[in-house]
């Protein structure tokens, strides 16, 4: 398990036993933050081995790039946290430039995506 995944998932542990006082949407809403951002690790790193084995998969790697969006905006709806907004912006232009990329029959740098779905476990796990 990569270290981003592995600080997630402790994170969303360490939260579920927050304590009732804390107040039940903050716990919750850093539960869902914890949780959608490590569907957002796993979607990276599958799109990482898609684009960078031997052949290129580039239907899988939209896909992919689908799930990223789709996830993105699951959290952005469900937090209104400045720095999670601007990890998940972050990230939504890397996956702009990604699908840019892809579309132009072009390898995708795919690290800016990686620096985002870091940026947005520092945030996430930081509550």
């Amino acid at each position: 398990m990569p270290a981003r995944k592995a600080a997630l998932a402790l994170a969303a542990a360490a939260l579920v036993a927050v304590p009732l006082a804390a107040g039940c949407s903050t716990a919750q809403k850093a539960v869902d933050c914890a949780r959608l951002g490590i569907e957002i690790s796993d979607d990276v790193d599958d799109l990482q081995r898609s684009v960078t084995g031997t052949a290129s998969d580039t239907d899988n790697a939209n896909k992919i790039l689908d799930n990223l969006e789709k996830d993105t905006k699951k959290l952005k709806d469900k937090s209104s946290n400045v720095d999670v907004g601007k990890a998940l912006d972050h990230l939504e232009k890397a996956v702009g430039n990604v699908r840019d990329a892809l579309r132009d029959d072009k390898t995708p740098d795919l690290t800016p995506v990686t620096d985002a779905a870091g940026e947005l476990s520092k945030v996430c796990t930081s509550k």
